[in-house]
């Protein structure tokens, strides 16, 4: 499979001299130049407190295309599928931390874990102030009565920026936190491939699965799910999905369901908004509202084809902050057309 790259010692940081280059929000850090941070508009660090993610680079624009006002306050970047090091961490963390605190938000796989929890302990022996946050909603991944061994899936960026427009209104630490353990808890997500992405390291394909095939349950590198279901109408597969994310985390009648729709990297927006349409659908006759809705390929695996849906139950709070306004390279205006059509 052909990559457009010079080599791959210098790709990522080909593809971050690239990013800052571009965007006025954001720039290199100064501690270290795998350390993206916000640029543009950054409040006093002593009077906000800070967020950062710490993960590996090939699945962009998560989450360095979210540093900005209103989400993240810094990206760790690591190596191609790999998590940035316990050090690289600890330098994305002193980078923006100030008197008001900060926290690693680490989505749940076992590189990022492990080093995202090593680096909040060496800045805590350094006299900083900073909490992990670790994330997860893939269903997939273990049953309801494990959920903390789940992994991190597309649903966690309801978490970034939920978070990230409080702490830009001056939510305190402790505070931060637990509206983040809320969230949280709130969250499923179930993802599905119809073909494999190629890894831009080794130039072959991350899985195989024959054509009449789809994986139910693929993680973001390509991890297996839950099983395959053959190819088949959109409405079949989407049922078949919200049905499972349903009866994980029930929603009454009468409820509200934000969605965010993922594309994988090599899912086209034809498909996305016919996914959108049919999960729309499918929650109505649940007696499921769905709003505010963000659609497109976020996170990504290359050119995987496949897509996620993930839904969030929120409070009026959630919601309030999942609509606010933000601004950075490449997370989307989210409209509640619901909220709109009755003001």
């Amino acid at each position: 499979m052909k990559k457009l790259f010079n080599t791959a010692e210098t790709m990522v940081d080909d593809m971050l001299d690239g990013f800052v280059s571009a965007y006025p929000q954001v720039k290199r850090g100064k501690r270290d130049p795998r350390v993206i941070v916000r640029d543009a508009n950054a409040k006093n660090a002593d009077e906000k407190v800070t967020l950062l993610i710490g993960n590996g680079s090939g699945h962009e624009p998560i989450a360095m295309g979210f540093v900005g006002q209103g989400l993240l306050d810094a990206n760790v970047v690591g190596d191609v599928f790999a998590a940035p090091s316990a050090d690289l961490i600890l330098d994305g963390i002193a980078e923006v931390n100030g008197k008001a605190g900060t926290i690693l938000l680490i989505s749940q796989h076992s590189g990022d874990m492990i080093n995202g929890r090593a680096g909040t302990m060496m800045a805590q022996d350094e006299g900083i102030n900073v909490l992990h946050l670790p994330m997860y909603d893939d269903i997939s991944a273990a049953p309801p009565d494990r959920k903390k061994d789940r992994r991190g899936a597309p649903g966690t960026m309801f978490i970034y920026k939920i978070l990230g427009a409080a702490a830009e209104e001056g939510m305190p630490l402790a505070e931060l936190f637990d509206l983040g353990e809320a969230v949280r808890d709130r969250i499923v997500t179930l993802g599905a491939a119809v073909s494999p992405g190629v890894s831009p390291l080794t130039g072959q394909p991350m899985f195989s699965l024959p054509d009449d095939e789809i994986f139910l349950g693929m993680g973001v590198h390509g991890e297996p799910g839950v099983g395959r279901v053959k190819v088949g109408p959109v409405a079949e597969l989407v049922d078949l999905m919200v049905d499972k994310l349903l009866a994980d985390r029930p929603i009454a009648a009468g409820g509200r369901a934000c969605v965010i729709i993922n594309g994988m990297g090599g899912t086209t927006m034809m498909e996305q908004l016919t996914i959108w349409n049919e999960t729309r659908d499918k929650l109505a006759r649940h007696d499921i509202t769905a709003i505010a809705p963000m659609i497109g390929s976020y996170v990504t695996t290359q050119e995987m084809g496949g897509f996620s849906i993930s839904l969030l139950e929120p409070t009026d709070e959630m919601l309030t902050y999942w609509c606010a306004p933000s601004d950075t390279p490449s997370f989307p205006k989210i409209h509640d057309a619901q909220k709109e059509t009755t003001s």
